[in-house]
């Protein structure tokens, strides 16, 4: 119980101070997040995320356009636990692809709402991915064909060890479903769907629910969304 009462804690970088007030005061209006720390810059906040462990650090991408790859790395290091989510306004698939590639969970356009905000950040506090619909299908399909290598047999020695559940959990995950609707589909609790997939992640040797979802796309196991 007292995990489900204690709050998100969230770093937040955003380099112009207006915005960066104006979300923190926004966020801090949810009793079930608490801001830790801010910074104007993913390279000033690296020793604060080291310190704090953040669950989620929040980051606008305006400082990763030389060296992404490494400042997203180093925040993954810093705070090993935490989840990533980008605030962009740019709508760029390459942009939202190479920041998924490296590990960021949630992806926010500025455009979009408060509330959507604060879905995503629930959302991937509680282990999901948040891309937004209108460009999930993009964003896996050039993945895949990043990765397009042929199936080779370590691959599917891993489908193999699967149980027909599991392939059923995954087919499901692959259609976008949430754990709550998995559960009730599959007449489960959350809690041994959540079992399930932690077996499913160290089977097929994937970290998150999108990798998980790119390789049941991959492999057959799942058919790519429709884009809105």
């Amino acid at each position: 119980m007292s995990n489900l009462a204690a709050p998100i804690r969230i770093v937040l970088i955003e380099p112009y101070t207006l915005v960066r007030e104006g979300l923190a005061a926004l966020l801090k209006q949810e009793t079930t997040f608490r801001i830790v720390g801010e910074a104007g810059s993913v390279r000033d906040a690296l020793a604060l995320i080291a310190r704090e462990q953040p669950d989620i650090v929040l980051f606008e991408p305006a400082d990763l356009d030389e060296g992404r790859a490494t400042l997203i790395d180093q925040m993954r290091a810093a705070a090993p636990e935490a989840r990533l989510i980008m605030m962009t306004h740019w709508s760029d698939v390459a942009l939202h692809q190479s920041a998924v590639q490296r590990g960021v969970m949630g992806i926010v356009l500025k455009t979009q709402t408060a509330e959507t905000l604060t879905k995503a950040i629930t959302r991937v506090y509680s282990g999901e991915a948040w891309v937004d619909r209108s460009m999930v299908a993009s964003v896996i399909t050039r993945m895949a064909r990043n990765q397009d290598a042929a199936r080779d047999d370590p691959e599917k020695m891993r489908i193999a060890l699967l149980s027909p559940r599991e392939i059923e959990i995954v087919r499901l995950i692959a259609r976008g479903l949430k754990n709550k609707v998995i559960a009730k589909q599959m007449c489960i609790s959350e809690h041994t769907v959540r079992h399930h997939l932690t077996s499913i992640f160290s089977k097929l040797q994937v970290s998150d629910r999108l990798e998980l979802m790119i390789f049941a796309y991959r492999h057959g196991l799942g058919d790519l969304p429709r884009g809105n």
